[in-house]
């Protein structure tokens, strides 16, 4: 299919209902859930963008992707910071092609002053000429200005907005509104196709009230166990069911402790595929269970304090155990990953003690 045919695709799908949504997205590996679906069906539909506010690691960097790749658009990506300015966002002028410019013409201008008997005559000259240095062709496009300029249609995602300060918020409101960028010494540049516009913040800061005006919005949280399982096994269809459900219950029993950092559902996948490999290689056998759930922590966890937390409060039910109920467990070592999750310390034996009351919540 030409690239004109498949944005043509993408386009009547996100147009048409919130179903055919949630069905063009799942064919690029990406699992929406309904309210999520509807929600970009309306952004599209109503021509809004649409900012996704939740925690980090829960897809919405990557469904910005997978417009993208279901829409057959291009993807634009302006990854905000603390200090990401406009000459950083939306253009800076060539200074070196201009300068360049001037040079070849400065015989040519030289020629015609020589003419010219008084300096005040020269400068009114020198005025009336435009020299073309402040045009389109002198722009170096930043991504916002990129998004505005192309002919082909594109998916602008503005990536974790809330890093930045307010005074680039307050840039952003005439892109989010009229979709357009003024530019003092050219004038006003209307985008030349229609861009769909998605926001991500992981609320580490209130976004102010002009911009979420301008956007609908949409709260992105954990997904429940079912639907991670579904998403781990479309990333990682390599690794057996059984496996999955058991790193997916090991990652919902560490979001319930408060931890510095929750497990994202990528760490999740990488987690699943870890398993898998230690599986395959019969690392999980016997007293190998234990140290195999460590590997799997290295790739959930990622700061030293919410180690130290999920030893502290793991450690605690593993001392519980009976003497016989040890003894009976060594008689039959373990010899999947489903045992490293629900041996000493693990994450079954743990949500089943927060349940009954076995952990103490701080």
């Amino acid at each position: 299919m030409t690239s004109a045919g498949l944005e043509a695709c993408g386009d009547s799908i996100f147009s048409d209902s919130a179903n055919t949504v949630r069905d063009g997205l799942r064919e690029t590996g990406y699992i929406a859930d309904d309210d999520l679906a509807v929600v970009v069906h309306l952004a599209i539909a109503l021509d809004r963008p649409l900012l996704l506010e939740g925690p980090a690691g829960v897809g919405k960097t990557e469904l910005a992707k997978a417009l993208a790749v279901a829409g057959g658009r291009r993807l634009v990506r302006l990854q905000c910071y603390e200090g990401l300015d406009d000459n950083r966002a939306l253009y800076e002028w060539d200074y070196a092609k201009q300068l360049l410019h001037v040079q070849m013409l400065r015989d040519r201008i030289g020629a015609e002053l020589a003419e010219i008997d008084t300096t005040e005559a020269a400068s009114k000259m020198l005025a009336s000429k435009d020299f073309g240095l402040y045009s389109e062709k002198f722009l170096s496009v930043r991504p916002l200005l990129d998004a505005i300029l192309s002919e082909e249609p594109v998916v602008l995602l503005i990536d974790e907005v809330d890093r930045t300060e307010e005074s680039m918020e307050a840039l952003l409101l005439e892109i989010l509104a009229e979709k357009q960028i003024t530019i003092p010494e050219v004038g006003t540049f209307t985008a030349r196709s229609d861009p769909w516009v998605i926001l991500t913040s992981n609320d580490t800061r209130e976004l102010s009230a002009a911009l979420k005006r301008r956007c609908l919005h949409f709260s992105v949280g954990f997904p429940t166990p079912e639907r991670e399982r579904e998403i781990v096994s479309s990333r990682a269809p390599e690794v057996e069911e059984k496996t999955v459900a058991d790193v997916v219950e090991l990652a919902r029993s560490l979001r319930e402790l408060p931890l510095r950092k929750s497990p994202s559902v990528s760490e999740v996948i990488d987690a699943a595929r870890a398993a898998m490999l230690l599986q395959g290689n019969g690392q999980v056998k016997g007293p190998d269970a234990e140290r195999t759930r460590e590997i799997l922590m290295s790739a959930l966890l990622k700061y030293g304090s919410d180690v130290d937390l999920v030893r502290e409060r793991y450690t605690a039910p593993a001392q519980e155990v009976s003497s016989a109920s040890r003894a009976s467990m060594a008689s039959k070592p373990p010899n999947t990953t489903t045992a490293a999750f629900r041996g000493r310390g693990g994450g079954t034996d743990v949500a089943r003690a927060a349940r009954s009351g076995g952990i103490n919540r701080q």
